[in-house]
């Protein structure tokens, strides 16, 4: 495969073809939300109403930040941060937490603050879906971001590794968000920043809440950090 591959390029797994879509999880009907970036945790207008996101810096000398999320609203709004950074646009990003942690809904709410319209879709069984968001906040104007979303659950095999061009997508230009990346543990380039979403631990919280923690990796995954943090 040769590199800088395309959004809509098929991944193959030696003779195989590797299903791009197979897996729908349905249109997200929420548009891209209003960003207002103020101290933290200050509020960020997500068009309907204000949001808060809880935090904590971690101690001095750690490049992370751990805070929570009470509802979508703080998934959304955690999002558009994330999304009005230049940064984000040739970031790794890996996502941890179990089934149902919240990675996917994640994900479609940055997809949506970058720009990206339409379906979509879990890469769940195609392991790899790519995207292209238009009029992104972070491009030049005219100029699509090409972004990779990995979802390594079924990754079993370092053999697909080659086999289907995951390398040459990986090195390519734009955003790659990984899903179960232990999965693919030593095959990895460098990541940017680890993204860990997992439900909170006190029995008297409301199912819905999530403890994040997000650690920088690199300079990107700093810049990204600061994003959050501001």
């Amino acid at each position: 495969m040769e590199t800088g591959v395309q959004p809509g390029a098929q991944a193959r797994l030696g003779a195989a073809k590797v299903d791009i879509g197979h897996a729908d999880l349905g249109e997200c009907e929420l548009s891209a939300p209003v960003l207002q970036l103020a101290d933290q945790p200050g509020p960020i207008e997500s068009g309907l109403h204000v949001t808060h996101i809880v935090g904590t810096p971690a101690p001095d000398g750690a490049d992370a930040w751990s805070g929570h999320w009470s509802s979508e609203d703080d998934t959304q709004a955690f999002a558009a941060r994330l999304a009005a950074c230049p940064a984000i646009a040739h970031a790794t990003l890996a996502l941890h937490g179990d089934l149902g942690a919240g990675k996917t809904t994640f994900v479609r709410h940055l997809l949506r603050a970058l720009g990206v319209r339409g379906r979509i879709k879990s890469p769940t069984y195609a392991v790899v879906e790519p995207h292209s968001a238009i009029d992104c906040p972070v491009m030049p104007a005219g100029e699509p971001l090409s972004i990779w979303h990995f979802d390594f659950y079924r990754f079993n095999d370092p053999r697909e590794w080659e086999d289907a061009g995951f390398r040459e997508l990986l090195a390519s230009a734009g955003l790659k968000l990984v899903e179960w990346p232990e999965k693919a543990a030593g095959l990895l380039p460098g990541i940017d920043a680890d993204i860990h979403i997992d439900p909170d631990v006190n029995p008297l919280s409301d199912e819905s809440v999530r403890d994040v923690r997000m650690v920088a990796r690199s300079v990107t995954g700093q810049r990204l950090l600061e994003a959050v943090r501001s």
